[in-house]
């Protein structure tokens, strides 16, 4: 079996999803309010282990999280085009590909409006001064504005990776204890 096979039909339902939101946001001059429910999406998703079993469960009924996910998109005021889109989704038991849609989306808006994003990973939420000095600092490198999208992941023990495109920089403490470790080896 080819492992790559079930991402690559996420990716695609993904992408097809994200084209059609980002088409009709784009023509009713709605990019900035679906920037905005993107990141709340995401937000959501990280902080409810709820919301993650709503869209990723085959245990509950079409109707169930078709209910669920449209509650969710009033309660949150969602964009009626991606609301209706999550409630569509929902009906066809495709809620599984929002993490992708979302950063589909993420991206489409981001190249939309001259940007790009980095992704950064580090061992503890970085303050809002520290982000924007990293923008600057990668701006300055790439030559684009640079849009931060945020993870913490505490095994790092410190210092930051950040991947921007096709580059990674990892200034994380834990990978350069492993680069010692290896170093070590290597001499005993």
């Amino acid at each position: 079996m080819d492992v790559s096979e079930p991402a690559s039909i996420s990716t695609g339902i993904a992408t097809r999803y994200a084209t059609a939101i980002f088409e009709l946001a784009r023509d009713e001059d709605a990019l900035g309010q679906i920037r905005s429910d993107v990141g709340a999406l995401s937000d959501a998703l990280d902080e409810s282990e709820d919301f993650r079993s709503l869209i990723h469960s085959p245990i509950y009924p079409r109707d169930e999280q078709q209910a669920a996910i449209g509650a969710i998109a009033e309660r949150m005021g969602l964009n009626p085009v991606l609301a209706n889109t999550l409630r569509l989704m929902a009906s066809k038991r495709r809620l599984f590909v929002l993490p992708q849609l979302l950063d589909e989306l993420r991206a489409r808006i981001a190249d939309e409006n001259g940007e790009v994003t980095a992704e950064v990973t580090a061992a503890k939420a970085l303050s809002d001064d520290q982000k924007a000095r990293l923008s600057e600092t990668l701006k300055a490198s790439v030559g684009r504005d640079v849009t931060i999208k945020m993870r913490v992941d505490d095994s790092l023990i410190g210092g930051l990776v950040v991947k921007l495109g096709s580059r990674m920089i990892d200034t994380s403490i834990r990978a350069k204890l492993n680069a010692l470790q290896n170093t070590m080896k290597e001499v005993g």
